[in-house]
């Protein structure tokens, strides 16, 4: 198969060349996704690579680490665990691989269509928050996975994934035990996102933002105190059981 590129305004994707117009239409939603958080955020990210992968086996035999995120997930989320982003580049699978990875649930599609916008999320997360190394030492591998829950649930709500996942987030509550709170590194790509919806809804969404740009030293207990007004983490974890409770209801 022959390779494409194509360009826009911040991104350059590298596509087959039957893949070219579905590439162009992910560029044009990447570009309306870093208007938006240039809004929110003090900085994003441009001129980056998008690479795509024509089936789930190529992207997983180019990163490995993409398998390894997706067993520590919980079943409910697996699937849409699809590409890695590393300094300017995201590697996805290709938006027909996208398509066909869904299931047949509302909200599905749309959560793997949101796919490369919330790894470019990912990207803008990390270049606004100094104390979130690259994992490239044991020990910042060790740091981010503390705080998974906050890097992958900001970069799934930034990139608007939180509202079409519904189903899925039912489905969890439904096959799994209580979720812990914050949500542990099993469930941080799934209901991660909840946590900063909760706390847009409450405080609006520059205290989302503020809570994904600063990992309090002293830990997440502390983080989300402060983003919920100083209210004791106990409250705050009754008030996002019954989010969960209302999402999982729709």
């Amino acid at each position: 198969m022959a390779w494409d590129e194509t360009i826009s305004a911040s991104f350059r994707a590298r596509h087959e060349t039957a893949d070219a117009d579905a590439a162009a239409r992910v560029l044009d939603s990447l570009e309306q996704t870093r208007v938006r958080l240039d809004v929110l955020f003090p900085r994003t990210v441009a001129d980056v690579t998008v690479v795509f992968h024509r089936s789930p086996a190529l992207l997983d035999l180019a990163h490995p680490l993409v398998p390894l995120e997706r067993l520590l997930t919980a079943p409910a989320a697996r699937r849409y665990v699809v590409g890695s982003a590393t300094a300017n580049t995201i590697h996805v699978l290709a938006p027909a691989a996208l398509r066909r990875r869904a299931s047949k649930v509302d909200g599905s599609r749309a959560m793997l269509e949101r796919a490369p916008d919330v790894l470019y999320a990912r990207l803008v997360v990390g270049a606004n928050n100094r104390r979130l190394p690259p994992p490239s030492t044991p020990p910042a591998v060790l740091h981010r996975l503390r705080w998974a829950w906050l890097v992958e649930g900001a970069a799934r709500f930034f990139a608007g994934q939180v509202e079409h996942a519904r189903p899925a987030i039912a489905r969890r509550l439904r096959e799994g035990g209580r979720p812990a709170f914050p949500p542990s590194l099993r469930d941080a790509a799934l209901l991660g996102g909840t946590v900063l919806d909760l706390l847009a809804r409450e405080e609006g969404p520059e205290a989302a933002m503020r809570l994904a740009c600063y990992l309090d030293p002293e830990g997440p207990e502390k983080a989300l105190r402060e983003a919920f007004g100083g209210r004791a983490i106990v409250h705050t974890e009754g008030a996002w059981r019954s989010h969960l409770a209302r999402l999982a209801a729709l």
